[in-house]
């Protein structure tokens, strides 16, 4: 896959802009890099998409920027030298398509039948914008249709929203989701970006889904170990169940049975998404020990550790399942 749609698809959202007025794109771009989503995808809906896809091209780097709602190869130019790294239609129009595939750029069409994916397939594409998301069919339709069509990937819009949006990108197959709801254009035109920032952090909330799994303790060995979970297991009924390398107590306390990371042990923290759970604190500035990877039976990641402790303890991220 192309490195801007793999950047897109650690992002996970894509918040789809109508802007009226230029001067508010650059305090916007901001809004969405404050509230954690460095990417954004201006439409052609309106006479200053061109404008503001500039503004923010120029002054505002961080973002990872597309042209939507485009209609014609003479858009796709203009998004071009606006600044655009990615565009996106509302439908498949062979002719947009091809220009944006010369043109090097990649373009992720609108479909929502079975026909169009395979005129995307044909042309080489990896990812298609699902449109419109809920009136077309949802999350159980794009389940259906990814059965035949196992390469492809999708990015739904048009439906999406707070309450649903953690369900879409949990699916393997969604690469990320479009949605307008945290930049709403009335918002947009009041300036209010302290609200646009809520509105994103709320939505990266909901896609990451950060929470506590469990609580790890080293023990010297195993039978001081089992001890403890024997005690745990005393008090609290928490049931103690031995495994390879630690003993569980209940679901959330971890024994282990020699030390491992952590000089008092370890805390795991469970994401809807390993990799775009890594891709946002990587952005914040943290860093992982790539020796810690532990991957599932299918080779997919399941685990990983930050490099650093915090109190004592080791930290990592696992993917739920």
């Amino acid at each position: 896959m192309v490195a801007v749609l793999e950047k897109l698809g650690k992002i996970g959202i894509v918040p789809v802009i109508k802007i009226d007025d230029p001067e508010k794109a650059v305090p916007l771009a901001r809004a969405l890099l404050a509230g954690g989503i460095p990417c954004a995808e201006i439409t052609f809906r309106t006479s200053q998409g061109e404008a503001a896809l500039g503004r923010i091209s120029r002054e505002v780097p961080e973002i990872l920027l597309g042209a939507g709602t485009v209609l014609t190869v003479e858009q796709v130019d203009k998004a071009i030298a606006a600044g655009a790294k990615f565009i996106v239609s509302p439908g498949f129009n062979p002719r947009v398509v091809q220009h944006c595939i010369d043109q090097g750029i990649p373009i992720t069409p609108g479909c929502s039948n079975p026909s169009d994916m395979e005129a995307a397939l044909e042309a080489g594409l990896e990812v298609v914008k699902f449109f419109p998301a809920e009136q077309s069919g949802g999350l159980d339709y794009i389940k259906a249709v990814a059965a035949p069509y196992t390469t492809l990937k999708f990015m739904p819009t048009g439906g999406i929203n707070a309450l649903n949006i953690a369900a879409y990108t949990s699916y393997e197959k969604i690469l990320a989701c479009g949605g307008s709801w945290m930049v709403p254009a009335d918002r947009i035109n009041a300036g209010d970006f302290d609200t646009i920032t809520a509105l994103c952090k709320e939505a990266v909330s909901k896609i990451l889904g950060f929470s506590l799994v469990h609580v790890g303790i080293n023990a010297a060995n195993e039978n001081e170990a089992l001890k403890a979970a024997r005690l745990f297991e005393t008090m609290f009924g928490f049931t103690a169940k031995s495994g390879t390398s630690s003993i569980f107590s209940g679901e959330g306390i971890e024994i282990m049975k020699s030390p491992y990371l952590g000089k008092n042990g370890h805390i795991a923290i469970g994401t809807n998404s390993l990799k775009r759970g890594i891709a946002y604190l990587e952005r914040k500035g943290f860093t992982f020990n790539p020796d810690s990877l532990k991957t599932d039976a299918r080779g997919v990641m399941a685990a990983l550790y930050l490099s650093d402790e915090i109190a004592g303890f080791a930290v990592h991220l696992v993917q739920k399942k």
